[in-house]
């Protein structure tokens, strides 16, 4: 039997802030948890990665299927996949000893839309 767990965190600055920013002005909460969100997308290596689990096979990837190609150590690699996740970004599920990460769905329309003029 393979063991499995889900985490998945909410965008919660999305919540806070329903319309694009260009629509009204964002309060100073509202503006720092969107900040938080983007710079977990300002990174190179986690747009790619972010990239990379799309187009995966069934928009799934092992952090081993993403090492090689990426070009960073594991260890780079995880590190990386925490903060996506923990940004609301990805889901990551375990079985056994590996762990996989899947695109959250809408999460990044949820951000684009925000940033989109009216």
């Amino acid at each position: 039997m393979v063991a499995m767990t889900m985490t998945e965190a909410p965008l919660p600055q999305l919540e806070a802030c329903c319309s694009p920013v260009t629509r009204e002005v964002l309060d100073v909460g509202a503006a720092d948890e969107l900040a938080r969100t983007l710079k977990a997308l300002a990174d190179p290596a986690r747009l790619r990665l972010l990239s990379m689990i799309g187009a995966h096979e069934d928009a799934e990837a092992c952090v081993c299927d993403l090492t090689d190609p990426l070009g960073l150590s594991q260890p780079t690699v995880s590190h990386h996949l925490k903060v996506l996740t923990e940004a609301g970004f990805l889901t990551r599920s375990t079985r056994g000893r590996w762990a996989y990460y899947r695109l959250v769905d809408g999460a990044l329309a949820q951000v684009g839309g925000l940033l989109a003029a009216p």
